[in-house]
């Protein structure tokens, strides 16, 4: 050990002998940007005002990274290591700091930040993970430059910072790249500039301006100007308008467009599959899950696929009442029962004075405190659950909760349910979500099939197809697949391709606005 401090602490005497061109003041500048994380605030401001869907995820658990990060490093490994910081003797008075700091130097809070948010950015993007990481380099270094950390301190801190990122995975696992895969369509129609196509454009979910604060219709006219737009306002009725535009697009023998969220999908998938319409997604809300498994996180990607033809054919989940009447409900990513349905109720109910996370926080600790399990039969056996869950494809990772599939034609269901028998099951669910071992819990339990037959529903109302809930007087339902029922555009060309296609596209875009808006 004595050799290693020894060996350290030279390290730091050459570096603070050393001249390093071109090093001041850019290093003692970005040490001080650095503090209080200002650096990577403002850097996650740039990437998710500058970039796309992919990069405010990245920025997100860059953010979330670096908080993890912070808390460890300067609350607890600090005031457990305690270690004297370097004499300033022998760097540079041109090099210190105007204010030297006076906590523990094991290790460098400023390394760990630094490594956390690139590597929580680089999870989620390896293309910004790499416009990060040099920045991110450059603050660790800076910390010795400076004459505040020994160069062991800063590697500890880097350390901490990439295990702090890693360490999100387990709750928010990241998303693959590729999409989903699904059987290819030959048959949906190639429609140029959009002739035919015919969206709906749901402002309701939040779509109602895009980038550089121009509207989605403004944007979807400059990328398909001969297709026909649509807009649902606060006050219009969503169904009317939808299966107005149903039967415009099939008059023209085209194709039925959506912008919107996942509930605003699954409406139009429903209506699509029945009419036997291709269906455009063009994502517009919160999550967009359905949209990023099939592959087009931006609309230019669904614009491409709609003007060259290509599409997939993909499986729709069916909710089929057995007893009780009613009419088959689908659903394109998932259906649940229990207290998810009534979550979303409460959390829609403070939606609008809290804002949407905090009243999904609020909510959930109100469920979790209120509800109570319900009594069903799960083919033909009498379970007690507080929630069942059947996702249309498998979703990953098994262990948590589902975050996306890797193929959307495989027939199966995803079937997931939290056990309300056991003692103290909320309590022991709620311990394994924050320790992010659900997958192991006892109360927790995962199965794949093909059908699931649910009665016994007379207490159960409420049910969340796709996240939007709805009364449903059955009984008695069957849940399974609708296999290819639904075919939907997607991109057929490379991945890198399309991405280098939607960077042009999205760089000429704003000039295309203004042309478009003087005509």
């Amino acid at each position: 050990m004595r050799r290693i401090s020894d060996f350290d602490r030279r390290l730091f005497a050459r570096v603070a002998a050393s001249r390093l061109r071109g090093a001041h003041p850019l290093l003692p500048r970005l040490s001080r940007a650095a503090d209080h994380g200002r650096l990577w605030f403002g850097t996650a401001g740039v990437l998710a005002t500058v970039g796309g869907r992919t990069a405010r995820r990245a920025a997100l658990r860059g953010i979330g990274s670096l908080a993890a990060a912070s808390l460890v490093s300067n609350v607890v490994v600090k005031w457990t290591v305690e270690r004297q910081r370097p004499v300033l003797d022998v760097v540079p008075l041109v090099r210190r700091l105007r204010r030297q700091p006076w906590t523990s130097s094991f290790p460098s809070g400023h390394s760990a930040s630094a490594a956390a948010f690139a590597t929580g950015v680089a999870l989620e993007s390896s293309r910004y993970g790499l416009l990060v990481a040099p920045l991110a380099a450059a603050v660790a270094a800076s910390r010795v430059y400076v004459g505040v950390h020994y160069p062991s301190d800063v590697l500890a801190g880097i350390a901490l910072g990439a295990g702090a990122a890693a360490l999100t995975c387990r709750y928010w696992p990241p998303r693959p790249e590729a999409p989903a895969q699904a059987r290819p369509r030959i048959s949906a129609p190639a429609l140029p500039k959009g002739e035919g196509l015919v969206v709906l454009v749901n402002q309701r979910a939040g779509v109602a301006t895009a980038a550089g604060g121009f509207t989605v219709a403004e944007q979807l006219r400059v990328l398909l100007p001969a297709a026909e737009i649509l807009e649902c306002g606060p006050g219009d009725d969503f169904m009317d308008l939808l299966g107005q535009a149903a039967r415009r697009a099939a008059d023209r023998a085209g194709a039925l467009g959506i912008c919107g969220g996942d509930g605003s999908v699954n409406a139009a998938a429903t209506i699509a599959a029945e009419r036997g319409l291709p269906l455009a997604v063009f994502p517009g809300g919160t999550l967009d899950h359905f949209a990023l498994d099939v592959g087009v996180p931006a609309f230019e990607d669904t614009a491409h696929a709609v003007t060259e033809g290509d599409a997939v054919a993909v499986d729709l989940g069916r909710a089929t009442p057995l007893a009780g009447g009613g009419g088959t409900s689908q659903f394109v990513n998932t259906f649940s029962l229990g207290f998810y349905p009534e979550l979303v109720r409460v959390r829609e109910s403070l939606e609008g004075r809290l804002g949407k996370w905090p009243a999904a926080a609020v909510a959930l600790a109100r469920v979790l405190r209120t509800a109570s399990p319900m009594e069903i039969q799960v083919n033909g056996r009498q379970r007690r659950l507080w929630m069942l869950f059947a996702g249309n494809g498998v979703y990953s990772p098994e262990g948590f909760a589902p975050a996306y599939r890797q193929q959307l034609d495989d027939g199966l269901l995803d079937v997931r349910a939290i056990d309300g028998e056991e003692r103290l099951a909320r309590t022991r669910l709620l311990i394994s979500a924050l320790t992010g071992t659900l997958g192991r819990s006892h109360v927790y339990t995962t199965r794949r099939m093909r059908q699931l037959r649910l009665s016994g529903l007379d207490g159960v109302n409420s049910r969340a197809y796709d996240g939007e809930v709805a009364s449903d007087p059955a009984q008695e339902l069957l849940i399974d697949t609708w296999p290819g029922a639904l075919t939907v555009y997607r991109p057929a060309e490379p991945q890198n391709e399309l991405l280098q296609r939607a960077r042009t596209a999205a760089a000429k875009a704003p000039h295309r606005w203004r042309a478009l808006l003087r005509k």
